[in-house]
């Protein structure tokens, strides 16, 4: 099996039980192509641990970049939890740790980056507006997003298109130049030099 099923986190969790009614699965896309991109989405993972139960890991893929493709190969992963926080203080603390890890939020659009987060979906919720789309708007045209979510939730259905990630893929420009290059990661802090 290409992905990793996390055991629960003994201790604290990061789910306020105050909130049990309110909590939600979530599907994040991770990548990646400045510094060292597998410490970059370790760290990540790490940090979005203090944010949301994570359950599922992706394997690691390689692939050039789309959109601006004068820079370097990105790696991309998926993963999925459960959080308690609505969908724009996720956003917000998904930015934050992308500043942490050295991520210029100013900087060009699709450009190269240490660390990038997307939330792909949150439960069956559809949203548009001007700093937020859910379901992410571009996921049937990324072969780099649809192949680690797949690896999790391949029959996840698309709460506004009807198809589930597996049909998606199958339709995917790409997906054969998405390359499986490390199983799931474990979760540590880059060091210093990383970021």
């Amino acid at each position: 099996m290409s992905d990793q099923t996390l055991p629960p986190k003994s201790g604290a969790s990061a789910l306020d039980p105050a909130k049990d009614s309110l909590v939600t699965t979530v599907h994040l896309a991770l990548g990646g192509n400045l510094g060292d991109r597998r410490a970059n989405l370790s760290a990540a993972i790490d940090r979005l641990g203090a944010l949301l139960r994570i359950d599922r890991l992706s394997a690691v893929y390689e692939t050039a970049p789309m959109y601006v493709t004068d820079q370097p190969a990105f790696l991309n992963m998926a993963l999925s939890g459960t959080t308690d926080l609505a969908p724009r203080e996720l956003l917000r603390a998904v930015k934050r740790i992308e500043e942490e890890l050295g991520r210029n939020l100013d900087g060009l659009r699709f450009g190269p980056r240490p660390i990038d987060i997307d939330i792909l979906f949150q439960g069956a919720l559809v949203m548009a507006s001007p700093d937020l789309e859910i379901p992410h708007p571009r996921i049937a045209e990324r072969a780099f997003v649809l192949c680690p979510l797949a690896d999790i939730a391949a029959d996840l259905r698309h709460p506004a298109l009807g198809r589930t990630i597996a049909e998606l893929l199958a339709g995917a420009p790409g997906r054969d130049s998405v390359v499986r290059v490390a199983d799931a990661l474990e979760p540590h802090p880059p060091s210093p030099s990383t970021i």
